[in-house]
């Protein structure tokens, strides 16, 4: 067993601030390594990353959070969406929501998106903090009204969303856990109401959809159709507010990248690509092997667990030039920002699409933006991210 040799504390503030250089580190030390404290192996490089996502001998398997009566809640969201699970459960979720993913209906909702940038890069003044008042309700809007769920309680989906995915960090205290029931709890009352509204006012949403394909005799339970609502509200907001925070505060930290792309040198859509690769906003993923397998010459063993470590992957300089450099022009750039194989993001075609005009609205409308001095980063690694970002035009 090739055994960690690399101090990794996720909590620790400086690993928070920047944790690239230890990843660096633990890359330097192989491509698979077992970590005691966390009780799993983690792939490092590129190679092992893409690997393990491609491969069919690991998979999302869920078990419940103990004591399981206490936190019910938050498993019963986990344990009927399709992000926890492998076929067929995963298959008959996943293609009940897909159709609304697709490149085609996406790139159909591009006018709604591009107006709703406008109307709120106009609302801004010359000074503001660019998560609070753009990045967080931009997204929310978007999934809100693709799933047929009022706009304007974007601060309660995105409040339970946090106290949710806090749950996703290595060893949470018990304060996060009940903050995660208690969330989990509200979450699913409110879903639950919209989906007994809909059944009376049905439209044209995604919400809608769902029912009217249970009335058709999907096999969709009640218990599914809330989870898979509260699924694609949290990632369709959580990742997007994250890799547009990362990547503005990288942007604005490399003013020589901006230039390139306010001047039109380097387009929106190849720039974005570096925003997603340079400062991961989801640096861990985990599997279980369903059976035996090795992976760049270790064998993980059935019933173990590895963490697919994201953001070292992006910066691995056997799949990277300068993989250290910002480079908004880098192309191609063949990051793992998206996953790979069975669970690569459905939503991949939507955060494009948002992204891309949400930063070409807001860079058109403050060509020369910059930073309020240091923005202070969330007390979390697994989803990295920004607190708030104050900038001045």
């Amino acid at each position: 067993m090739t055994r960690y040799a690399v101090q990794l504390d996720p909590g620790e503030p400086s690993f928070l601030r920047d944790p690239y250089p230890v990843l660096a580190s633990l890359r330097a030390n192989g491509p698979v390594l077992w970590h005691e404290p966390m009780g799993m192996w983690l792939a490092t490089t590129h190679k092992s990353v893409s690997a393990v996502l491609r491969s069919r001998a690991f998979g999302r398997i869920w078990s419940d959070w103990e004591p399981v009566d206490e936190l019910e809640p938050f498993n019963a969201l986990h344990r009927n969406q399709m992000m926890e699970n492998e076929p067929p459960a995963h298959t008959r979720l996943r293609k009940l929501v897909a159709g609304a993913f697709g490149r085609g209906h996406v790139e159909r909702m591009r006018p709604r998106v591009e107006s709703l940038a406008a109307e709120m890069v106009e609302q801004l003044d010359d000074r503001f903090d660019v998560l609070a008042d753009y990045a967080e309700p931009m997204p929310v809007y978007v999934i809100a009204d693709l799933l047929g769920v009022p706009r304007e309680d974007h601060q309660l989906l995105r409040t339970w969303s946090q106290a949710i995915v806090h749950m996703y960090e290595p060893r949470p205290s018990d304060e996060v856990k009940a903050a995660a029931v208690e969330a989990s709890t509200a979450f699913s009352d409110y879903v639950r109401a919209v989906v007994t509204d809909r059944r009376e006012n049905q439209g044209e949403d995604l919400i809608s959809d769902l029912i009217r394909e249970r009335g058709r005799g999907a096999k969709l339970t009640e218990d599914e159709l809330v989870a898979s609502v509260v699924l694609l509200l949290n990632a369709g907001h959580e990742a997007s507010v994250n890799a547009f925070g990362n990547g503005i505060y990288a942007l604005m930290s490399h003013p020589e990248q901006l230039a390139r792309i306010t001047s039109g040198e380097v387009p929106m859509e190849i720039a974005l690509e570096e925003l997603l690769r340079f400062d991961a906003p989801l640096q861990l993923f985990e599997r279980t092997a369903t059976d035996d397998v090795e992976i760049a010459g270790q064998l993980i063993k059935s019933g173990q667990k590895i963490a697919c470590l994201m953001g070292s992957a992006n910066r691995d300089s056997d799949a990277f030039a300068e993989a250290d450099v910002f480079d908004v022009g880098r192309d191609p750039n063949p990051h793992v920002g998206f996953g790979m194989g069975r669970h690569f993001c459905l939503g991949a075609p939507l955060a494009r699409l948002e992204l891309q005009i949400s930063m070409t609205h807001l860079l058109r409308r403050f060509p020369r933006l910059e930073l309020d001095g240091e923005a202070p980063r969330r007390p979390t690694w697994v989803l990295r991210g920004f607190e708030s970002i104050g900038v001045h035009a």
